[in-house]
């Protein structure tokens, strides 16, 4: 049943035409029954004058009836009506939409109708050649939206076509049915790249044109092109090649050389097009993006390291930099509110001292401040008790030296006893092992006078601690 209604269809539509090619463009001037045809003329006007397409097919069946049959008459006895207007096109046109809306217009009558809406705009154009552009295109823009064509082939070549022969006249209508209609062939393999990107930039060049030259309709064209690209979004990076890309980026590039994230977006993008990296003008953008990125990252990392003075005094150490480190580190303290974080600070600061600047005893008093701060923390105690270990040669004595050792292994057990901390307890344990073996000997203590254990003894130097006695055989 489909195949004899596809064969009806294809009749109906042959006819049609041949009628038109009888027909050509015929006026009523000069014809015996010019009279009539006039009059038939006038009467459909007369309703459908000024009347979208709802408003046409909103009439009752009398009215829309005598709109339908007068324009018809006059139609087939005189396409061009006086020969300087085209109203039987584009009248017959939207009265033919409007069939197609009214009740009871079946499936197979809305196809017909559609071919004929096709033949009209063709027409158009043969008969009032200055309106070719405009008939072509609307062309193709209807059929674009018909249930037989749409997102076809056939339809494309009613797009190609009225790019190719109507020029840059052809109204902006076509832009973003065009872009979805190459997205969608593309997407689906129906149409060749090479076809698809010449088609969009006859597009693009049809928009262009009149954006810079047609100022009536130039934001017209300007919003249906932005829809058209965006429409072939998915498809253009397989559409268009690197010079086409260039031609789009470079201008956007030149404009906007400040700003980071364009610079970053067309540099990748033409490289991701294939754009060759010796090209000059890649190099250029490559290189403007890059210096420009080093100089807002420089800001940038500059504006934080300000901002947060503990992460700059870390930089600073790293650099060697040790007393602008402590400068940044007294910094964090003074902005920071939470003590512990401030013990912590004081625990730097104090590293620094003793290890890079051989500042012992400001670093013990800086480390006494960061325990103060944050309490049950051993590791400042660890400190002072690497600084008492490092400063045996401030004694001559064996035994003297020995005074110093018990000192720092007090530190050591003492920073255990307040941190359960296992890293704490494991280099605390791991210290008093190492240096157990440096304490006095019974021997030099005894001929010191100390046969027992449990005496209170000065360290003397620097340190100025008292410890109690222990000894090793």
């Amino acid at each position: 049943m489909q195949v004899i209604r596809k064969l009806l269809l294809g009749l109906t539509v042959l006819t049609m035409t041949v009628g038109f090619a009888n027909a050509q463009c015929d006026s009523w001037v000069g014809k015996p029954d010019e009279t009539k045809i006039k009059e038939a003329h006038v009467l459909y006007r007369g309703i459908a004058k000024g009347k979208t397409v709802d408003e046409l097919a909103a009439l009752s069946d009398e009215n829309f009836n005598i709109v339908y049959d007068n324009w018809e008459k006059a139609y087939e006895a005189a396409p061009a009506a006086d020969g300087k207007r085209s109203y039987h096109f584009t009248d017959g046109v939207t009265i033919l939409e409007a069939k197609k809306k009214r009740a009871g217009t079946t499936e197979e009558e809305k196809a017909e109708l559609d071919e004929k809406i096709i033949q009209l705009w063709s027409q158009l154009g043969e008969c009032f050649p200055d309106k070719k552009p405009i008939g072509l295109g609307r062309k193709a823009y209807s059929m674009f939206y018909m249930a037989n064509y749409g997102y076809r082939p056939s339809t494309l070549e009613a797009f190609k076509e009225a790019l190719y022969e109507g020029g840059n006249e052809v109204e902006y209508i076509v832009l973003e049915p065009l872009g979805q209609l190459v997205n969608y062939l593309f997407q689906n393999e129906q149409v060749e790249q090479s076809e698809a990107r010449d088609l969009l930039i006859k597009a693009i060049e049809l928009a262009d044109y009149n954006i810079e030259n047609n100022e009536t309709y130039k934001v017209y064209y300007e919003s249906s092109k932005a829809r058209m690209e965006n429409a072939y979004k998915d498809t253009e990076s397989g559409i268009f090649d690197c010079d086409y890309f260039k031609q789009q980026l470079i201008p956007v590039y030149e404009e906007n050389k400040d700003s980071l994230d364009i610079l970053k977006y067309v540099y990748l993008k033409l490289i991701a097009q294939g754009c060759d990296t010796t090209d000059s003008k890649i190099q250029e953008i490559q290189t403007t993006y890059e210096t420009l990125a080093a100089e807002i990252n420089a800001e940038r990392q500059a504006e934080f390291l300000e901002n947060n003075p503990a992460v700059y005094a870390n930089q600073l150490y790293r650099e060697e930099k040790f007393d602008e480190a402590i400068a940044k580190y007294e910094e964090a303290i003074a902005k920071e509110e939470e003590a512990e974080k401030q013990g912590e600070y004081y625990f730097s600061i104090a590293s620094i001292q003793f290890r890079k600047l051989g500042q012992k005893s400001t670093a013990r008093a800086t480390a006494y401040k960061a325990a103060e701060l944050k309490p049950n923390w051993g590791r400042p105690y660890l400190l002072i008790g690497d600084m008492y270990a490092s400063s045996t040669s401030c004694r001559n004595d064996n035994f003297g030296k020995g005074l110093i050792v018990l000192a720092a292994i007090n530190k050591y057990a003492y920073a255990k006893s307040v941190d359960d901390d296992p890293e704490v307890v494991d280099d605390a344990n791991r210290k008093i092992g190492l240096y157990n073996g440096s304490i006095p000997l019974k021997e030099e203590a005894f001929q010191r006078g100390h046969s027992e254990d449990g005496a209170r003894l000065s360290t003397g130097c620097w340190i100025g601690e008292t410890v109690t006695l222990r000894t090793q055989k």
